[in-house]
């Protein structure tokens, strides 16, 4: 089994800490002390996770910053969904396409289908990887202690497909996936899901929103034409089988309240402030002095 790095832990411990202490200004030893390194260490690593200083990433962990990042994406998520919702979404320079199981494929459980599956590492933390010759049919966030959980959650979703554990056969996707410099984004990344029919309209959604953007469950629901189906649209995001690829944790609460996520509420800030982090970075000076 892949040793995983456990880098994202102390990143995690750093975040909470700051989450919670950001209105005293802690100091930046005071920050690496939570998560368990030197000052000059923690910058180091710190920086290069984020891209940014700990200080500066700070203000994305804010409800503040959040309210106004929603407005901000309101006008371009808008275009997003008008273009429609059937085709390939982009997630940075990934294009990602949804296959959709047969209603016999998903009547049978899997009956007949092979799943490789791998634990990997991530910006975010280990994770698991199931892949079919169709494509990614999971993607799970996992701690040590819970590999057990998720793998079940896996096996309840096809519970008559053939699993077979083989990191070898999934880290080339997962290098395409988490590839922090683009060197392997050329290439797509291929879905393979099973659910209703709103749920699959729903994860559809999501895949329009780019990073560096929210939403809210609301806009969802107008999206996908069931602005009043805003509680069936949260139960859909909640069973969203691909974490990061199909970006759930892009939804927020219209309040700028970042809210639950199944693989723990301080990944979910961590995912968005990493993500708002490169986008600021990434745009001309005038957007990042705002």
């Amino acid at each position: 089994m892949t040793r995983i790095p456990d880098d994202y832990q102390r990143i995690e411990r750093a975040i909470a800490f700051l989450d919670a202490h950001f209105r005293e200004q802690p100091r930046l030893r005071d920050v690496a002390r939570a998560a368990g390194l030197s000052a000059y260490h923690f910058q180091r690593l710190f920086r290069r996770w984020a891209g940014v200083s700990p200080k500066r990433f700070v203000q994305f962990l804010t409800a503040e910053y959040a309210r106004g990042l929603l407005m901000d994406s309101h006008n371009v998520l808008r275009t997003s969904y008008e273009a429609g919702l059937s085709g390939p979404g982009r997630l940075h320079d990934l294009m990602v396409s949804v296959h959709a199981g047969t209603p016999a494929e998903v009547a049978s459980g899997g009956a007949g289908l092979v799943i490789h599956y791998g634990f990997h590492a991530s910006p975010f933390g280990a994770c698991l990887l199931a892949v079919t010759a169709r494509g990614v049919c999971g993607l799970a966030f996992a701690e040590p202690d819970d590999r057990d959980q998720v793998l079940a959650e896996l096996r309840a979703r096809w519970p008559r497909a053939q699993l077979i554990e083989d990191d070898a056969a999934t880290a080339p996707v997962a290098r395409r996936i988490f590839s922090r410099d683009g060197s392997e984004a050329e290439a797509s990344v291929s879905l393979f899901l099973h659910g209703t029919n709103f749920q699959l309209k729903v994860w559809e959604a999501l895949l329009r929103i780019p990073a560096g953007n929210v939403t809210s469950y609301e806009d969802i629901a107008h999206a996908v034409g069931a602005p009043r189906a805003v509680r069936a649209v949260g139960a859909a995001v909640a069973r969203n089988p691909v974490a990061y690829l199909i970006p759930c944790h892009r939804v927020i609460r219209k309040t700028g309240a970042f809210g639950d996520y199944h693989w723990g509420a301080t990944r979910k800030r961590a995912l968005l402030a990493w993500e708002a982090a490169r986008a600021q970075s990434a745009a001309p000076d005038s957007r990042r002095r705002r």
